[in-house]
């Protein structure tokens, strides 16, 4: 039985090309790739010779017969996106439907990913989380995905384009509320990542004077963490009033907070800022 495989890759740095995914790379008889351009960068750094066959959003349905065609002949395929694990906001769910419909197998090559990378860097919970792809640019399913973020219970994950990203921070802050946590990952394992964690109030202003360029992931936190003090949030929420009267910045403020209190970080962060909501 032939297989397919998909083989994730490098979301930047190509030292993070796993070996079992540079020896499936050089054992397959035809790699599909979303951009073969790209593709074959990595493949002469995996030592592969197989030929590089295109395979994006534009020729995914017509494509999906010949790859039948190639596994039914007996010949092992791998696919592989321009970044990270396949399928996730890339094509080729069509053609994996189809290869496993038509009894062949499928089998994962598990590696680089810039959805867990934000994810474990963002600073936010990670027990539960959800992954929405590129937010719609405008309309009802824009507005539907907002809303969606606004309500969650786990912590949600996001693509954004660089040149869209302070408009989507300075909506979900209109709907999350501007205290929200957020956290945004950019060009993950590049010489160039950043990591910029605060509120989306402030990583909205941030990235309006300092416009983003590459690969942008958006982590947002839990509509739930607003509730994350428990029993002892009317203290927590005193508490920080009191020490913001008494001259200390939103900082100081709640890394004392923290720590009279035994709260997470993140959590001090939150109630300090939304103590200061109604001075603003």
């Amino acid at each position: 039985m032939a297989t397919l495989f998909l083989v994730s890759t490098p979301i930047g740095n190509l030292g993070d090309l796993s070996p079992r995914a540079a020896e499936t790379l050089c054992a397959v008889a035809r790699i599909l790739a979303e951009d073969t351009r790209r593709t074959r960068i990595l493949a002469q750094r995996a030592g592969a010779t197989a030929p590089l066959v295109s395979l994006h959003a534009h020729n995914e349905r017509e494509r999906t017969g010949k790859i039948l065609a190639w596994l039914a002949a007996g010949e092992d395929l791998a696919l592989v996106s321009d970044a990270g694990t396949p399928l996730l906001s890339d094509p080729g769910a069509r053609v994996v439907d189809a290869v496993l419909e038509a009894g062949h197998r499928v089998v994962p090559i598990p590696g680089p990913s810039a959805v867990l990378a934000a994810l474990v860097a963002s600073g936010l919970p990670s027990e539960r989380f959800a992954f929405l792809g590129f937010p719609e640019r405008k309309g009802g399913d824009r507005r539907a995905l907002l809303e969606r973020v606004a309500r969650a219970e786990e912590t949600i994950v996001l693509f954004e384009s660089p040149q869209r990203l302070a408009d989507l921070l300075d909506a979900l802050a209109g709907v999350c509320g501007s205290a929200r946590r957020v956290a945004v990952a950019r060009e993950l394992t590049k010489v160039h990542e950043e990591v910029t964690r605060g509120t989306l109030e402030e990583v909205a202003a941030y990235y309006r004077g300092h416009p983003p360029k590459g690969e942008v992931t958006v982590v947002v936190a839990p509509a739930a963490e607003a509730d994350s003090t428990g029993e002892r949030g009317e203290e927590a929420r005193e508490l920080a009033v009191q020490l913001l009267s008494q001259g200390l910045k939103p900082s100081e403020a709640a890394k004392e907070l923290a720590g009279r209190l035994d709260l997470k970080r993140n959590e001090a962060y939150r109630v300090v800022h939304e103590a200061l909501e109604p001075n603003e």
